[in-house]
């Protein structure tokens, strides 16, 4: 999955939008075998956001690709059906397209050869970014090269939220349980620790308070990452030891000011 760093929006209605990125995904795994690769990738070109996925699986016949978002079309099937369904998927994904002033598009070079599935919507205009510059005019420095730890058990949101920290220049380890990062603290001893609350087993609260007394741990930032935001789930989290309570998903900007703030290591002596 690549996806752009800055809001890429459109206007529409999101529960058509996510049944059109939905249908994609699932025509590519229908058509992809175990062991094969699907690729999201998301980009802006002039004023369209543009979205493709590509799959490596059985792809498409020359002469069916013209006609591939054709009501109930089809290439080949197995007698038992065992793949697939009416074929309506692909259909839908084009009339949504067009009801939101965009386009569909197939490219496969033949059976065999995988396909990419194109999606082109209207993008609403870049919001230009702020000057970055604090209130004397000085320029914000970008963030220091720090040490990263991240807590998720989702393997796929932990894969994106730690490419996107490595995007901003720092070094990344995750792991996906308690246990696990009570080992990486006591290895790495990072600068900051990006924790999910409703880790399996040991939950977030209490990854906290065992990093708190663990080698390596005494002194890293600890930022509670989780879906909650009351006022009792943010004073939860400082009575754990965190230092900060962040309510995903993280926006960007957020996520900079905390890399930030982040204290410069104390030097060692030799």
């Amino acid at each position: 999955m690549q996806l752009p760093l800055e809001p890429l929006e459109v206007e529409g209605d999101p529960v058509r939008l996510v049944q059109l990125i939905t249908s994609l995904l699932d025509n590519a795994a229908k058509y992809t075998d175990p062991g094969g690769h699907i690729a999201v990738t998301a980009s802006r070109r002039a004023d369209a956001a543009v979205i493709r996925v590509k799959d490596d699986g059985s792809g498409i016949p020359r002469e069916l690709a013209p006609r591939i978002f054709d009501l109930f079309r089809q290439g080949e099937r197995p007698l038992d059906r065992s793949v697939g369904g009416l074929g309506i998927g692909l259909t839908l994904v084009k009339r949504i397209a067009e009801l939101h002033g965009g386009t569909a598009s197939v490219r496969s070079e033949g059976h065999g050869t995988g396909s990419e599935l194109a999606i082109e919507l209207p993008a609403l205009p870049a919001a230009a970014p702020p000057e970055p510059a604090d209130r004397q005019g000085e320029a914000v420095p970008a963030p220091r090269r720090s040490r990263l730890l991240v807590v998720e058990d989702n393997v796929d949101a932990a894969d994106a939220f730690t490419m996107l920290l490595r995007e901003l220049g720092q070094d990344v380890d995750v792991v996906h349980d308690g246990q696990a990062a009570l080992e990486a603290v006591r290895k790495h001893a990072p600068d900051a620790a990006l924790i999910d609350i409703g880790l399996p087993g040991m939950d977030g609260y209490e990854v906290a308070r065992r990093i708190r007394g663990c080698r390596g741990g005494e002194h890293a930032l600890l930022v509670a990452l989780t879906g909650y935001g009351r006022d009792e789930d943010r004073r939860r989290a400082l009575d754990s030891g965190f230092d900060r309570h962040l309510v995903k998903p993280v926006e960007l900007g957020v996520l900079k000011d905390l890399l930030r703030a982040l204290p410069t290591p104390p030097a060692t002596g030799h």
